[in-house]
């Protein structure tokens, strides 16, 4: 058992036990879920909006090479500035430069999964540079010392009871401060950062293809100040974002919005094709994007390319029986439920975290629920497949499976032991995850073979 796989075991066990984060968190995704089903009424036909998406991300990928090509071509047109990164070191060593270049202390960054993805925010500490998270949910997460809890809302998990004592705790502000007190006080403490910034970080949506565009969406305006105040705006986007144009983005963005919190459009859509150009009143003086691979090109492989069609809505994680009763810290991973299980062994190796393949129920749920149709499920067994076929599996669960396959082919075998041996020797083999938690599995005195033999005799 691997060191991830036994963090994860470990922190499952306390939170699925812990009743008080399980009732915030189904209180949090039912208004979520409520929403996401009132949003859903503004497509006249949806099954085909969402064919119609999947056949588009399914183009772009096919196309990715070229198309990545394309984008480069456009924005460095733009005076924009395109910087590759085949991993994450690489990817910080080309923000540090930059800081450095700028000569910054201090970088503003909008809500962002891929610079979490390469652990930016503590990068940047170690190299003397402050990186203040903008959006509200990541700022609380922040002076919380936790990493985001969801791809969509980083504090899910966290009351406004809680939110009040972190601000209580770290800023020493009044313990019982409503939401929109809590709220103003952010932006008090933020937007100062945003003037004194040389430096602004975004992520990115979508990258656009034929315009050589960037794509920002978000609900609270940060995003926009952190591209806007800075003299220079750095997007680190993953290259499977690619769109092939300007012209899918009526239908990404509504499904995106709908999907992810239930909203007919979110609030701020922007599309940044390079720097401030000279009419230009705002914007940055220079722009860069950093196209991060990090494992994603192992996501090509044929089992499981869909995977690339993710749109990050988080959908899948509200959907998904394990992430309710869990949480998203439990994962261990930048990216948590279904689809963080899915990508997760792909982008960090299998051998570490193939376990997470096999925190599913297989229901089926995240696929239905997905906005493009992802094959998420199916994408899970696969996952299974490859680690089995890498040997990755323990001797003694190989022994157990070839024991179990050769009792299920011959019914001779299976009926050779007592019911007694039988619930002694599989309550043994599972008292760590079935008994624990529940009764123990008793086996009846007669089987229906016998039974059934029984009755033929009679």
């Amino acid at each position: 058992m691997t060191s991830q796989q036994n963090v994860f075991l470990a922190k499952s066990k306390i939170k699925a036990e812990d009743l008080e984060h399980k009732r915030k968190v189904a209180f949090n995704i039912q208004k979520y879920n409520d929403a996401v089903v009132r949003g859903k009424q503004q497509f006249v036909n949806l099954e085909l909006a969402r064919q119609k998406a999947k056949n588009i991300k399914w183009k772009a990928i096919e196309q990715l090479d070229t198309l990545l090509e394309q984008f480069e071509k456009k924005f460095t047109a733009n005076g924009g500035k395109v910087i590759w990164a085949e991993t994450a070191e690489e990817a910080q060593e080309a923000i540090l430069q930059i800081c450095r270049e700028k000569n910054t202390k201090q970088v503003v960054k909008a809500k962002s999964m891929v610079t979490e993805e390469i652990h930016l925010n503590d990068f940047l500490g170690r190299n003397g540079i402050e990186s203040v998270e903008t959006d509200l949910g990541e700022y609380i997460q922040q002076l919380d010392g936790e990493p985001p809890y969801h791809i969509v809302t980083p504090a899910m998990h966290k009351s406004k009871e809680d939110v009040a004592r972190v601000f209580h705790e770290k800023l020493g502000t009044d313990p019982n401060l409503s939401p929109s007190e809590i709220t103003m006080i952010a932006r008090k403490n933020l937007r100062q950062k945003y003037i004194t910034a040389e430096v602004g970080v975004t992520g990115g949506n979508f990258l656009l293809a034929d315009v050589g565009g960037v794509c920002v969406t978000e609900n609270e305006g940060n995003g926009r100040l952190c591209s806007s105040f800075p003299k220079t705006h750095i997007a680190v986007v993953g290259i499977e974002k690619m769109l092939p144009s300007i012209n899918d983005l009526p239908l990404f963005w509504p499904l995106l919005a709908t999907f992810g919190t239930g909203q007919n459009m979110t609030v701020y859509n922007t599309v940044f094709t390079g720097p401030a150009r000279a009419n230009e009143t705002d914007g940055p003086t220079e722009m860069y994007v950093i196209l991060l691979d990090n494992g994603r090109t192992n996501l090509l492989k044929r089992e499981v390319r869909e995977s690339m069609y993710c749109i990050r809505c988080g959908s899948c994680l509200n959907a998904c029986p394990v992430y309710k009763n869990i949480g998203g810290h439990a994962y261990g991973t930048t990216y948590s439920g279904p689809i963080g299980a899915v990508i997760t062994p792909h982008l960090s190796g299998m051998a570490e975290h193939k376990h997470l393949s096999y925190a599913s129920s297989l229901c089926g749920n995240c696929t239905e629920v997905c906005p493009l149709k992802i094959n998420i499920h199916e994408m899970l067994l696969e996952n299974r497949h490859m680690a089995v076929n890498q040997n990755l599996n323990t001797i003694g669960e190989k022994a157990t499976w070839a024991g179990w396959e050769q009792a299920m082919l011959h019914r001779p075998l299976l009926n050779i032991a007592s019911t007694g041996i039988k619930n002694k020797t599989v309550n043994s083999i599972f008292k760590d995850t079935w008994v624990q938690h529940r009764a123990p599995l008793r086996f009846a005195e007669k089987s229906f073979n016998k039974l059934w033999k029984e009755r033929q005799k009679g």
